[in-house]
Parts: structure tokens; sequence; C-alpha cells
């Protein structure tokens, strides 16, 4: 069952944490939120202990409710993960596997989209250049949800890309998420998967493409209703340029959040 909404109690309880949040600020500019018994007398002190009570409360049951968001998104990944097995298996036997981009142009697909991806189990929140979203996340967005909207969806999305890891291999993880990847506008409209743009704007599969030509699949993978690959884009060409020099290995990413390649602009 894909998701498309967060469950109301987690909406709720956050909602009341706001809401209280709002009062006790308006209610502090009358009376100290913080105070000594020299200064407020006892009915402040038991006022102000129950709204600490409170606020505890909503606080424990916005985690807790989180955390069931996260363990849902976990089970419907597990629950539908011999589907999505099935539909890899049939993918990689009809020449749409990560292993049909050649072994450079994997590696280099990995070390602009998700450096970690190797080594991590859904979530890499240490690698330069690995941003907030890994392949398997971005990946749950399609698969476990019918509008994906951040914020408190991320939870799920990660609970659901952790579930994912714990039953497909990489390839399959990697060939789902090569058919499904949003590739911007093509001559016969938006295009959908990396292979199927490849085929759609050059005439030929990725194996086949030029250094330049992959990059640019590569460059737009990033904002692919932001780039034109049809038009002359300055943007795009800029994007392009720092990865060429980073699958050269003439720069890094400044940090884990350079998912823009910052560090590898033109000097």
């Amino acid at each position: 069952m894909k998701g498309g909404s967060e469950p109301k109690i987690l909406d709720a309880a956050c909602t009341a944490i706001g809401r209280f949040e709002n009062f006790v600020a308006g209610w502090s500019d009358a009376r100290p939120l913080i105070c000594f018994a020299e200064q407020c007398s006892g009915r402040d002190s038991v006022r102000m202990k129950r709204f600490a009570k409170y606020f505890a409360f909503l606080v424990v049951l916005c985690v807790a409710a989180g955390f069931g968001y996260g363990v849902m998104g976990y089970r419907d990944a597990v629950r539908q993960s011999d589907e999505y097995a099935e539909r890899a298996r049939a993918l990689i036997a009809g020449g749409r596997g990560p292993a049909r981009l050649g072994a450079e142009r994997l590696r280099q697909l990995i070390l602009v989209q998700d450096p970690g991806y190797l080594e991590h189990w859904g979530l890499d929140l240490s690698t330069p250049g690995a941003g907030l979203t890994t392949i398997s996340q971005s990946l749950s967005k399609r698969l476990g949800f019918d509008d994906f909207q951040p914020g408190i969806g991320k939870i799920r999305q990660t609970g659901f890309a952790l579930g994912l890891e714990s039953r497909l291999d990489k390839d399959q993880i990697l060939t789902l998420w090569l058919d499904t990847v949003e590739m911007g506008r093509g001559p016969d409209g938006w295009m959908t998967g990396f292979f199927h743009a490849s085929d759609n704007l050059y005439g030929r599969p990725p194996v086949n493409l030029t250094d330049y030509e992959f990059h640019r699949l590569l460059a737009v993978l990033i904002a692919p209703g932001q780039y034109r690959l049809l038009e002359d884009d300055q943007s795009l060409e800029e994007r392009v340029s720092r990865i060429a020099r980073l699958v050269s290995g003439n720069c890094s990413p400044n940090d884990q959040r350079d998912v823009w390649l910052v560090g590898c602009a033109a000097s």
C-alpha cells in the first residue's frame, strides 16, 4: 500500500506541540517561563509544571507516532519485496540492469548520485556528496508513495528504504531506480527511466554514449524539471563540467551536503 498522507495521530500530535509552543510564547511575555520561588507565586509554579508535563507528553507522542510511521514504511516495503524483486529480475534479464552500463559508467553514476551506495544500508549521513537522499530513499519516493511530500513523509520514506535494503540486493534496488528515475523532457515528452532517456535522446544505450553524453544524463538527475536537455542550457553545462572533474578524480565534494558539487566548480 502506498502512502500519500501522514497518519492523523502524527499530524495531530505535532500540530498540538506547535500550538502549545505558541501559547507558551504568548503567555511568557507576561509571566517568566523560568522563575524562582521569590519571584513567582506558588500558583505560577504549579501552572508551569503542568505545562511542562503536557509538553513532554506531546513530544513523546509525536516521536512515537513518527517511529510508527517509519515502521509502516518498512513493513510495506518488506510485504511487497517479492514483487519488486521479480520486477528487477525481469528488467535485468531484458538488459536494463546496472551491469549493462559498463563498469566504469556504473562507477561514475554511483559516485555522482550516491557515493556511499555500496556500503550503506539505505541511509547515509556522512559521505561527502551524499546529500539527504540515497538511491534507496529516492526509489522509495516512487514505490512507496502516490504523491510524496517532503517533511514528515521523509520518515516513512526512510523506513521504506530500510525495508528495501533488508530484502533486495544492491543490483535489484539500483535496477528499479534506473527504471523509474525522472529524466526530464525529451523529444517525445517527459522521460522516465535512465535507459529510456539514453535511447530517446541519443538512439544508443548508455554503454555506447560518449563521456559528454553520459555526463549530461547524470547531470539532469538532480533536477530533471530544471535542466533542459534539448536546449542550450548553461547551468546544465556547468554541472556537466563539474561531473567530468569529479569522475576524473580532479576534485571532491566539499561536504556531505554538497550534492551540487560546489567543490568541483571551476576555480
